[in-house]
């Protein structure tokens, strides 16, 4: 999501994804499966356990084993275009000039130079080491749409910002070569970086929450179209990558929720329904 998106991952972890990833290390690309996210401080296990992958905030001190089914994978949220500004390292990469403005929507959040060299040594030497030494398999990686945001901003200052982005990337895959690598979006570096992921997510896929209006509502078919074009070419380059989808809906209305995953899974997309705060588990609906 770009930084114009409002951001949950930090509210939980500062205020108190995904089967059919690559043969090397996780479950094959063919097999149907489920998945999930939760950003809540607490995770069922009864729940956990019921799923093949997982999407967690790691920040959060908690047993990893309850939360496993058999063969499942569990992997580990890290913001990489914008960094809370609570976090312990945020004053380190502010002095190093790694920083841009503020989130506008998120004020607390600070944008970040994907090209600066400092935010990469700091990803690949202490942030994802951390998050692998507490037990999950891999990292998904969100905010990194901010980068095409950037550019479209402020052409001349961000210039070679998706590119910064996309060896982000890159060098996170050679240094991590059997870590399962899920992204958030991307869309703008996916064609590059394709080859280096397991899977992709469309988030707000086929359903999406209007701040405006404070209600769920449908995307238009245009914006489905759009999403489900860059997953398929996407796919084209990398015939292993896994496609999901992350659709947000009440959980009270199981005609439609249901119907958001047979939409989804008739696409060949892997699809998951939640609520907006993502703070807990929600098995799709019975049929």
């Amino acid at each position: 999501m770009t930084f114009n998106a409002f951001r949950r991952r930090d509210l939980f972890a500062m205020s108190l994804m995904v089967f059919g990833l690559s043969a090397r290390a996780l479950p094959e690309i063919g097999r149907p499966g489920t998945w999930g996210v939760d950003y809540g401080e607490t995770t069922d296990p009864a729940v956990a356990r019921s799923f093949d992958l997982l999407v967690l905030e790691p920040d959060f001190p908690r047993p990893l084993a309850p939360l496993r089914g058999h063969g499942s994978r569990l992997l580990g949220y890290i913001s990489l275009g914008e960094v809370n500004a609570a976090r312990p390292f945020a004053a380190e990469l502010d002095k190093a000039g790694a920083l841009r403005q503020p989130n506008p929507n998120w004020p607390q959040a600070r944008l970040v130079d994907l090209r600066d060299p400092a935010w990469t040594a700091l990803v690949l030497d202490r942030l994802i080491p951390a998050i692998l030494r507490k037990g999950y398999d891999g990292i998904f990686m969100d905010t990194l749409d901010n980068a095409e945001a950037l550019e479209r901003q402020d052409a001349d200052r961000n210039k070679g910002m998706v590119a910064g982005a996309a060896r982000l990337v890159q060098a996170i895959r050679k240094r991590f070569p059997a870590m399962a690598v899920m992204m958030n979006r991307g869309y703008a570096l996916l064609p590059q970086v394709a080859p280096q992921i397991d899977l992709v997510l469309a988030e707000a896929m086929a359903s999406r929450w209007n701040f405006t209006d404070g209600r769920y509502e449908m995307t238009s078919v245009e914006d489905w179209q759009w999403q489900a074009d860059h997953l398929l070419a996407a796919k084209r380059i990398n015939p292993r990558l896994g496609l999901a989808t992350l659709d947000y809906w009440d959980p009270r209305d199981r005609a439609t929720v249901a119907s958001l995953y047979a939409r989804e899974r008739a696409a060949g997309f892997q699809p998951y329904v939640s609520t907006l705060a993502l703070d807990r588990l929600i098995p799709e609906p019975l049929s």
